[in-house]
């Protein structure tokens, strides 16, 4: 059979009769799961490192306890938790006791209290700001119209300085909150630590970008335009 792109996004298989899901499962000609079996052995060796091992081990029974009603099976099971208390509660199993929270200037108030609450945890928190350095935008080539406030200085997003500060403080674990697209992607390739996102920007949507999505064919119907 030819090689196709993978492309879980577009399976036509109900979920319950994929292969992914059960041993005997259908799958689609370009189904990762059967068409790359050599880069699945090697990412089954990638788990026998003792700290990703345990990493992806207490990821996965984070995962477990954020549903309700188990014991009745798996039609009946509930979400129980939001995503802060999962952050919280996976930190602990992790035993990190040095946090960072990487936020925009945008969700200063959010982050003050998620850094009330965190330190109330008792986590040592090292929380850094958007636009920490107050380095120009023109720095990284922004001409002045392409600025938000023209004809006035503008610190520019600094994502690689958030990403080496809290990799100074040597924290153990980081929290985005709200930085912009490309933005959250520099702190991703930077940061030394393992990165978690609690909420990502959406200027228009309250920080709610699924909105969209639920919406394709209404509201925002436009975005399906060529």
């Amino acid at each position: 059979m030819r090689y196709q792109n993978p492309n879980c996004a577009l399976c036509p298989i109900k979920t319950s009769e994929r292969i992914c899901k059960i041993e005997e499962g259908k799958y689609p000609p370009f189904c990762p799961t059967v068409y790359h079996k050599e880069v699945k052995s090697a990412s089954t060796e990638e788990y026998s490192d003792s700290v990703i091992n345990e990493f992806a081990r207490q990821s996965s029974i984070q995962e477990s306890e954020a549903y309700g009603n188990k014991d009745k099976g798996y039609e009946y099971v509930k979400p129980i938790k939001p995503r802060i208390q999962e952050i919280i509660e996976f930190a602990g199993k992790m035993n990190y006791k040095r946090l960072g929270l990487l936020f925009c200037i945008g969700l200063h108030e959010e982050a003050q209290k998620v850094g009330k609450l965190l330190n109330s945890k008792g986590f040592d928190l090292i929380s850094v700001i958007c636009k920490v350095g107050r380095v120009p935008k023109e720095d990284i080539g922004i001409n002045d119209d392409q600025k938000i406030s023209i004809g006035k200085h503008e610190s520019m997003c600094n994502p690689i300085l958030q990403a080496m500060i809290v990799n100074k403080e040597q924290t153990d674990f980081n929290i985005l909150l709200g930085l912009c697209v490309g933005h959250d992607s520099l702190v991703f390739k930077y940061a030394k630590a393992p990165c978690t996102v609690l909420a990502v920007k959406d200027r228009l949507l309250g920080h709610n970008p699924l909105a969209a999505i639920y919406n394709l064919h209404h509201y925002y119907r436009y975005l399906n335009d060529k």
